[in-house]
C-alpha cells in the first residue's frame, strides 16, 4: 500500500497565509498540514508516498526534507499548477496508481488516526470515505444506496438544499485497489482529461464511473470521527480548537467562540440556552417561503419593528422598545442608569460586567435559592437606588412567583428604587401567567424595567431579537433613539409578524417541556455523585459531589464524548455546572454519558 498526496495547488483563499507557502504548510496548533500527515502515514508503514508538487513546491520540498520522515518519498512535479485543477495533479501521478493499492489525499485536511484506520480495517478494495452532509461542509457530495453504492456524484453546481438529507460530503479521502486503476480510474482520467481539459476536479471521473453498471467503488462511512478541511482562515480557527492537543485549551478556545457551534461536526451543546420544543415546522417553513424577499429586501425601522412587538405583547407601541438581542438593550438600558444596584449572585455576568457600582446579596443556603421577603429584608438598609432581579434566576434557576414579585414591586416603587426584572425564561416557570409584562402593571409602576430574551424563549437565538417594556416611556422613547434605524433584521422582523399565528404551538411546546423537564431532572438525580438544585428555567445547576471538578466533568464530557456543558467555576464554585434542558433523545445522551462517568 502506497499514498499519494495532491499539494500543489495555491490556497489562495487563505489569503497572507499562502502568499510564500503551499497550503499543506499552513500550521495549525503549531504544525503544518503537511507534517501531520506524513507522521501520520508513517505509523502505517506504506511502501511509499508521492507527493504532487506545485506552488512554492521547491519550498514544500526542502521543508519535508527536515521531518526525518521515514518512509520513502517520492515528488511529482505540476508544473502549470496555476492553469490547471487537481485532476492534471492526479493524472501526472497516474503511472504510480499502477503499480499498488494507493490512499489518496488532498493536503488541506486535517484528521484523527482513526480516519485512515477504518479505511484500511475495512475488507472492500475500493472505497470513498464520505461523511453525513452537515451546514459547515462545502463541496462535491455523493448520495449512497442501502449497500454502500455510490449512486451520483453532485457536485457543487448540483447541489439541492432540499435534499440534503440524502447527501455525504466526500472527505476526499480514498482507497483504490490496483485492479481499479487500472481497469477504471486511469482509462476514464485519460479520457476526460483529453475530452475536456485539465482545469477539472479528478472526482469529475468518478462521478463518471459510478454511471458504469458494476464501478467498482463503494461509499465508506465515517461514524463520528473528526475531520476538516481547511480553505479559509475561519477553517484555520475552528480546525485550531478541535484538534488542539491540549484538551484544556479545546474547551477554553469552544467556550470562548460563544455560539456557532454548528460548524463543529455533532457537537451536543448543553451550555447555550434555547427553548427545544419551539419553533414548529411550519413556522419555519413559513419563513423558508419567503426567504428570498426577506433577504435582498431592507426591514422596517424601530417604529414598525416597536409596532409588531407591542402587538404580541399585548402592550401599547410607547411602553416596548424591540432589541437586537436582550443584549443590546442590557447595555443602552444600563448606560442611563446611575446609583448603586443591587443584585443576587451567581448571576448572568452580562448586567454586572456592565454596571459596577453593585450590592451583592448571595443566597443563604446551599440550593441557591431566595424569595421575595429575603431581598427586602437584605436591601432596606442598603441605600441601593436600582435592584437588578432575573427571574428564573441563572443559573440557579431560582423561581419567584408573581404574587411575591408584585410585593418586591410596591417594596421597591415606595422606596422610589429602580426595579429591573429580567424574565427572559419566565415562560419556562411552572406558574401560569407568570409574566410581568402587563399594560395594568407598567402603567402603575412606572420605576420598572422588564427584559425579555426572544431567543431563550422561543428557540431562534439566530435571529437576535430581544424586548424591554416599561411604563418609563420617556426612557423608552430616549433608547428608540440610541439603537441603529434598523437594529433588527428582514428576518427578525417577519418572525415578529407571524409569530403570534403560532401561539397555541408556543403553549403546547412550553407543556412538552416541563414534561420533559420534570423527567430529565428525575434521570439527573438517580445519578450517584451529582446534587440537583431546583430549576423552573430551561436549564439546570448542578453540584458535584464526587470524582470530578466542574472543568474536569466539562473537559471529560467534551473530549470523550462531544458534549459541551456550562462549567461555573468562576461564576459559583469549582463543584457546580449548568446543563440546558434539551429534547428527549438528547438529554438521554446526557444522562447515559453521566451514568458512564459516575459508576
Amino acid at each position: 500500500m502506497q499514498a499519494i498526496i495532491l499539494a500543489a495547488g495555491m490556497g489562495k483563499r487563505l489569503k497572507d497565509l499562502t502568499k510564500n507557502n503551499t497550503k499543506c504548510m499552513v500550521k495549525v496548533n503549531g504544525v503544518s498540514l503537511i507534517e501531520r500527515m506524513l507522521r501520520q502515514l508513517e505509523n502505517k508503514h506504506l511502501s511509499k508516498i508521492v507527493i504532487v508538487v506545485g506552488y512554492e513546491g521547491q519550498k514544500l520540498i526542502d521543508f519535508i526534507g527536515t521531518l526525518n520522515i521515514k518512509t520513502p518519498i517520492v515528488y511529482v512535479d505540476n508544473q502549470i499548477y496555476d492553469r490547471t485543477n487537481n485532476i492534471y495533479s492526479l493524472f501526472l501521478a497516474k503511472e504510480y496508481l499502477k503499480q499498488e493499492d494507493t490512499l489518496l489525499f488532498e493536503s488541506d485536511l486535517i484528521f484523527e488516526d482513526s480516519v485512515i484506520d477504518i479505511l484500511l480495517e475495512d475488507p472492500r478494495e475500493t472505497l470513498a470515505l464520505v461523511d453525513k452532509y452537515e451546514s459547515w461542509m462545502d463541496g462535491t457530495c455523493v448520495k449512497l444506496s442501502e449497500d454502500d453504492s455510490i449512486e451520483a456524484f453532485v457536485p457543487g453546481k448540483n447541489f439541492k438544499f432540499n435534499e440534503i438529507k440524502e447527501y455525504y460530503k466526500t472527505v476526499n479521502i480514498y482507497k483504490f485497489s490496483k485492479h481499479f486503476s487500472e481497469t477504471h480510474y486511469i482509462p476514464f482520467l485519460e479520457a476526460y482529461s483529453s475530452a475536456l481539459g485539465n482545469n477539472e476536479y479528478y472526482e469529475q471521473v468518478l462521478r463518471v464511473i459510478t454511471m458504469l453498471d458494476d464501478p467498482g467503488i463503494k461509499g465508506k462511512k465515517l461514524n463520528g470521527q473528526l475531520w476538516y478541511e481547511i480553505d479559509d482562515i475561519q477553517d484555520l480557527d475552528i480546525a485550531t480548537s478541535m484538534f488542539t492537543p491540549d484538551n484544556d485549551e479545546r474547551v477554553s478556545l469552544l467556550q470562548n467562540r460563544y455560539g456557532g457551534y454548528w460548524r463543529y461536526p455533532k457537537l451536543l451543546d448543553f451550555c447555550y440556552l434555547v427553548n427545544p420544543y419551539f419553533p414548529p415546522q411550519k413556522l419555519i417553513d413559513e419563513i423558508k417561503a419567503n426567504f428570498k424577499k426577506l433577504l435582498t429586501q431592507y426591514p422596517s425601522g424601530m417604529r414598525v419593528n416597536s409596532l409588531l412587538a407591542a402587538k404580541n405583547f399585548s402592550v401599547k407601541e410607547e411602553n416596548i422598545c424591540v432589541g437586537n438581542g436582550a443584549a443590546e438593550l442590557i447595555k443602552i438600558l444600563l448606560e442611563r442608569i446611575s446609583g448603586k444596584m443591587g443584585l443576587v449572585k451567581p448571576t448572568f455576568e452580562e448586567y454586572p460586567n456592565r454596571f459596577k457600582n453593585v450590592e451583592v446579596f448571595y443566597p443563604p443556603n446551599s440550593s441557591y435559592s431566595y424569595c421575595a421577603e429575603n431581598l427586602i429584608n437584605y436591601f432596606t438598609d442598603k441605600n441601593i437606588e436600582n435592584l437588578l432581579l432575573i427571574n428564573p434566576d441563572n443559573p440557579s434557576g431560582n423561581y419567584i412567583n408573581k404574587k411575591d414579585l408584585l410585593k418586591l414591586i410596591s417594596w421597591t416603587k415606595e422606596n422610589s428604587i429602580k426595579l429591573i426584572v429580567d424574565e427572559s425564561f419566565v415562560d419556562f416557570a411552572e406558574e401560569e401567567n407568570s409574566t410581568l409584562i402587563d399594560q395594568n402593571i407598567i402603567n402603575e409602576n412606572k420605576h420598572l424595567y422588564i427584559i425579555k430574551s426572544i431567543s431563550k424563549s422561543y428557540g431562534v437565538p439566530g435571529l437576535r431579537l430581544g424586548i424591554l417594556v416599561s411604563g418609563d416611556v420617556n426612557c423608552i422613547s430616549l433608547i428608540k433613539k440610541d439603537v441603529s434605524i434598523w437594529n433588527i433584521n428582514s428576518f427578525a422582523e417577519f418572525y415578529m409578524q407571524i409569530e403570534e399565528k403560532y401561539k397555541s404551538a408556543y403553549i403546547d411546546g412550553l407543556k412538552k417541556f416541563k414534561v420533559e423537564r420534570n423527567r430529565f431532572i428525575k434521570e439527573l438525580r438517580d445519578i450517584k455523585g451529582i446534587r440537583v438544585i431546583p430549576s423552573q428555567a430551561n436549564y439546570i445547576m448542578v453540584q458535584i459531589i464526587d470524582k470530578f471538578s466542574a472543568k474536569d466533568l466539562t473537559k471529560l464530557l467534551l473530549i470523550k464524548y462531544n458534549i459541551l456543558i456550562k462549567d461555573l467555576t468562576s461564576k459559583v464554585s469549582s463543584e457546580f455546572v449548568r446543563i440546558a434542558v434539551r429534547n428527549t433523545v438528547e438529554n438521554n445522551k446526557l444522562i447515559a454519558a453521566l451514568h458512564e462517568e459516575f459508576k
